[in-house]
């Protein structure tokens, strides 16, 4: 009997990714190969890359170097956004075997079994504007919850960013193939789906990026709440002008989708947001909070926001800094500014310093920490729902409340994949 192959995954960035992965890995396991731990010995290694800062970038080069220490024979194949931006650069590391951009990330089976070990790297890509097609994927790592992807791609230029150039135009799903694949993962035992995309939103323009579905998130939205099975829907993260009255009112009615919003703010600042090219004023981001909290007073809000990105003077990061404190958020994600090719950002003047950079990340991390202690310690001695991970680390299991609370408790087997009444 034929020896199966083996291939390893490793995923750098977001939830997007991550749901990617997961499908390639269904994709090439229903072609044969069995399925290895990154850390374990395989016959092919994939890579899913990020470009969103420059870590992600040196991660990727680490971690070829890494599998070619330990497994030189074995073929290396670097996919994602850092594939596309950047394929010559990638293909010129020793090791690499074959480089999959945007459009060819999907046809993985067939460019492997084209590989053969020697060769000179592999690049199969072509330029972001003639990437079109959507293609559905959802994340399965355990029964618990899913990551599933509706929609892709991106029209918006903002200044600092690189991935409408890693993944090209808006595009997503219809409405009733994403019903479908809820469906089937509520008929797997999945009990919470994280609805991702790059700009959620913006879902409703079709596979070639044209509007063509009459039909719009909100539409998506309302839809969702009716499956049968899943009990908990995230948005996992909305543009706040795309964030309407109307989708705030309808969760804050639902018993499906969380009181949980992640709405990316990148600067509290006016000025800078016009600099960002963002689409939207700091008095709208205040108003969509507002609501939220009005209709929901339990609900959790994390923040995106970017510091050092070029022209945010010291005023400018004070702004940002007391804007944030004055929201009633629950968190935030804050991200340091790194240069990236292309992009108008780098016309901008004057350049942060690094260290002001670090110092500016390091002054709004700890006030996420003190915003995060302040909303859990709000309900103290309340009862919530949590929804336990099958997973054990170390005897213990972990679950998220409605509102995304994290909680860590001893392991017991009949909680896993369950949603428990647990006193705060």
């Amino acid at each position: 009997m034929e020896k199966k192959r083996t291939v390893a995954f490793h995923t750098l960035g977001c939830k997007l990714n991550f749901s990617e992965t997961s499908t390639l890995s269904r994709m090439l396991e229903n072609e044969g190969f069995e399925k290895k731990e990154f850390d374990d010995q395989a016959d092919v290694y994939v890579i899913n890359t990020c470009s969103v800062t420059d870590n992600a970038d040196k991660e990727c080069r680490q971690l070829v170097r890494r599998i070619q220490r330990k497994a030189p024979e074995s073929f290396v194949v670097i996919t994602g956004c850092y594939a596309q931006l950047k394929p010559q650069e990638i293909a010129s590391i020793p090791g690499v075997d074959l480089v999959l951009g945007a459009a060819e990330k999907f046809n993985i089976a067939q460019h492997i079994g084209e590989l053969a070990k020697g060769d000179a790297a592999r690049i199969c890509s072509c330029d972001i504007d003639e990437v079109s097609g959507f293609n559905a994927s959802f994340s399965q790592n355990d029964r618990t919850r899913t990551f599933l992807k509706v929609q892709d791609g991106c029209d918006y230029n903002c200044s600092f960013c690189t991935i409408p150039m890693a993944r090209g135009k808006s595009r997503s799903d219809n409405v009733a193939n994403v019903v479908a694949h809820a469906e089937q993962l509520a008929a797997d035992g999945v009990k919470e789906i994280v609805l991702t995309g790059v700009n959620l939103g913006d879902f409703g323009k079709g596979p070639d990026g044209t509007i063509k579905y009459d039909e719009n998130f909100f539409d998506l939205v309302k839809a969702l709440d009716q499956v049968n099975g899943i009990e908990r829907y995230r948005i996992s993260s909305i543009e706040p002008n795309l964030l309407t009255n109307e989708i705030i009112a309808f969760v804050a009615n639902s018993n499906k989708f969380m009181p949980h919003f992640h709405i990316p703010l990148q600067s509290g600042s006016n000025e800078v947001l016009k600099l960002m090219r963002r689409r939207y004023k700091r008095e709208l981001y205040a108003e969509r909070v507002a609501l939220i909290k009005t209709l929901m007073p339990h609900c959790a809000i994390g923040v995106d926001v970017i510091v050092g990105s070029p022209g945010e003077t010291d005023a400018h990061f004070t702004e940002t800094f007391e804007f944030l404190h004055s929201l009633d958020i629950s968190y935030l994600h804050v991200f340091t500014y790194s240069e990236r090719d292309n992009t108008k950002a780098l016309d901008i003047k004057p350049v942060v310093p690094i260290p002001v950079r670090n110092e500016r990340n390091k002054t709004l991390r700890n006030l996420s920490y003190m915003k995060m202690q302040y909303f859990t310690n709000q309900f103290t001695g309340q009862t919530r729902k949590v929804l336990f991970e099958a997973f054990e680390k170390n005897g213990m299991m972990e679950g998220y409340t409605d509102n995304y609370i994290r909680i860590s408790t001893p392991y017991r087997k009949e909680w896993a994949n369950e949603v428990v009444d647990w006193k705060m």
